[in-house]
């Protein structure tokens, strides 16, 4: 007996489609469990899977582009043909060249240079379209071995009679990723009767000529192009979910731009499906739908034992739904592109943030209101339907000239859907291709869009709007958040919520991040100026030093004036104390003295200074007085005694004593 996982279900049931168009799924489920091993989980998901499909695959449109065969006579005349949905068709222009059918790797599987086939054309010539069987390997293949032979175009001729298909790349298969993305040629399927006759005009030696068209492709009644995307928040579903983020990331510029100007109206879809209501009480379902099985998603790991939910996809699907919302109720619906990136960027399921919280940190940077959303997303567990959500099942079924939503990423443009690269530059020309002549904005006229997305909102970054400097930073394809360094001065954060300034000289710029306030003419910061960076609340203030430092009421908590003379007065950032009657404070001793007590011992310490000062002058003067009367008295007694008793070796001492006092 065969096994089949859940892995591979949704692959095994396309399969079955195209055997048996037409066929109930659910009968196609039940003939196929008798040469099948599907294990009793993989059921109920298979269930699931059925009845999306058979809810969504009531009507396919292909969507086509004109061949229009110029020579030989015998074959000239108009033909459809089905727009791959890879590669990058040109839309809203023309491409005119020669068919070429090789003698060997008529299905172009393997490489054309294996057998020496080249498609380049000669200097002057036209371009060489490939024309390659249909069968054995992907279309995705055929092309990508056409153009690396130089082909410019590749027509698939289809092996059997049916109404045409579109040529859609492998559903998940990690071989082909590396060359789908790089496929740049268009191709279109034909049906079998008008590739045998080019086979047939090629063999008997003609020249066969062919001019693609694809100005009618995307439909261009007025001046405005309306499209959507389906999408999903999923980042884990392999080769076509990282296609689709990267296509958000890049076009998100250009978007905004056309939406901004009124030249565009853009809507966003996600797709969902029901849980029979056999089902909806089993693990299965629980674990992957909300509202009572009504909205449903795959596990994005397959496995319902380990990481994310279906029910955790479906939610997020519908946040992003209220996001758009509310911003278009206020005008502003391109805000829905920032979320959608920056909730790729920061909140992705391989590093375990694709949550509630991370969603709701990037709804406040963005400046959006996280009530109006969330009374928009509703009760979950609600048994009854969700308004948003149930007119996003309603508009997978396709109407007018779009067919059903099967196929995701799906872009519809003026109600036609897109087929081909979902790139840049290749849906700009498709949006560009809606405008009636002579409408287009002028970005439909220049080689390339580039917009500043910091101007808007600061585009979701941090932001200092004192000192007016951010963490915004513009780029060719977007902008990213990233911490600035202003005049020497390193920010540290996320760049998102939070930027905090470090290392010497931190306080000149913004306080150093650090709590800071000015009330009349007096300012007091909590900024320390040091290699550590901290901030804390200056004397007189007490808080986290960061967003507040409230004042500390002295008076109130008994921290100073509790003197019983005193009177207490709070101030901001410190205090004011009073003595009663005539008494004076002292602040350093906490007391009040007597203010006469002061003056008297002023008076008397005055006049004690005074004293001091005549008495030291007095002693001073008495004795400069004492030693120049004792020099007198010596001189006088010296002359006495040489006049009465002279000396032997003094022959003449004068007389300093005249006769009258002799």
């Amino acid at each position: 007996m065969k096994s089949i996982s859940r892995k591979n279900i949704n692959q095994h049931i396309a399969k079955l489609q195209l055997q048996k168009p037409g066929t109930s799924f659910f009968l196609i489920l039940f003939e196929q469990m008798g040469s099948f091993k599907i294990p009793r989980s993989a059921i109920s998901l298979g269930f699931l899977l059925l009845a999306f499909a058979e809810s969504v695959m009531g009507r396919f449109v292909v969507e086509k582009n004109s061949l229009r065969v110029t020579s030989p006579e015998s074959i000239k005349g108009t033909q459809d043909s089905a727009i791959g949905n890879f590669g990058i068709p040109q839309y809203g222009g023309s491409m005119a060249g020669t068919v070429l059918y090789p003698k060997d790797n008529k299905k172009g599987c393997k490489k054309f240079d294996d057998f020496g086939i080249s498609f380049k054309a000669k200097p002057g010539a036209l371009p060489n379209f490939v024309l390659v069987d249909r069968g054995d390997c992907f279309f995705a293949l055929k092309v990508w071995n056409a153009q690396n032979a130089g082909a410019a175009a590749v027509l698939v001729a289809d092996d059997v009679e049916e109404a045409l298909i579109t040529m859609d790349s492998p559903e998940e298969d990690g071989s082909s990723a590396n060359y789908i993305k790089n496929i740049t040629i268009p191709s279109a399927l034909i049906d079998k009767n008008f590739g045998e006759k080019l086979k047939k005009a090629i063999g008997g030696g003609d020249m066969v000529n062919v001019n693609l068209d694809w100005r009618e492709a995307v439909p261009h009644p007025d001046d405005r192009v309306e499209y959507e995307l389906w999408t999903n928040s999923n980042d884990e579903c392999g080769v076509k979910c990282n296609m689709l983020m990267e296509f958000v990331k890049d076009f998100k510029g250009a978007a905004q731009i056309l939406e901004k100007g009124g030249y565009t109206q853009f809507t966003p879809h996600y797709i969902t499906w029901y849980c029979p209501q056999a089902f909806t009480i089993s693990k299965q379902c629980k674990s992957q739908c909300i509202n009572h099985g009504r909205y449903c998603a795959p596990d994005p790991e397959q496995d319902f034992s380990t990481g994310y939910e279906g029910r955790d996809v479906v939610l997020e699907n519908l946040r992003q739904l209220c996001v758009f919302k509310v911003t278009n109720e206020t005008n502003k619906p391109w805000i829905w592109w920032d979320y959608v990136t920056d909730f790729q960027i920061r909140c992705p399921m391989k590093e375990k943030k694709y949550n509630k919280e991370c969603a709701d940190s990037v709804i406040k940077s963005l400046g959006l209101d996280l009530k109006k959303i969330e009374t928009c997303m509703g009760d979950p567990e609600a048994d009854s339907d969700n308004p948003v959500l149930k007119l996003e099942q309603d508009a997978q079924i396709g109407k007018g000239s779009r067919g059903d939503v099967t196929i995701l990423p799906t872009l519809v443009v003026n109600n036609r859907q897109y087929r081909g690269k979902l790139e840049k530059g290749s849906v700009l020309k498709a949006l560009c291709a809606g405008f009636e002549e002579t409408t287009e904005p002028s970005v439909c006229l220049s080689g390339d869009v580039e917009t500043n997305e910091c101007l808007d909102n600061n585009g979701g970054c941090w932001q200092d709007k004192t000192a007016n400097f951010s963490a915004c930073k513009d780029t060719f394809r977007g902008r990213v958040c990233e911490c600035p360094v202003v005049n020497g001065v390193r920010f540290k954060g996320d760049g998102y919520s939070s930027c905090v300034a470090s290392g010497p000289g931190r306080c000149q710029i913004s306080n150093g991040g650090c709590w800071h306030e000015t009330r009349n003419g007096v300012t007091f910061s909590a900024c320390l100026d040091d290699e550590e960076g901290k901030c804390a609340c200056p004397p007189g203030f007490k808080g986290d030093g960061i967003k507040t430092c409230d004042d500390v009421d002295e008076c109130k908590e008994k921290k100073a004036c509790q003197c019983p003379e005193c009177s207490c007065k709070n101030l901001w950032g410190g205090y004011g104390c009073t003595c009663s009657g005539d008494l004076l404070y002292i602040r350093d001793h906490d007391t009040c003295i007597s203010k006469r007590a002061t003056e008297v011992k002023s008076a008397w310490t005055a006049v004690w200074i005074v004293m001091i000062v005549l008495a030291m002058a007095s002693g001073g003067a008495y004795l400069i007085y004492k030693y120049r009367l004792r020099m007198y008295m010596d001189s006088e007694i010296r002359a006495i005694m040489a006049q009465y008793m002279p000396l032997d070796s003094q022959n003449e001492v004068p007389n300093h004593v005249n006769d009258n006092r002799a």
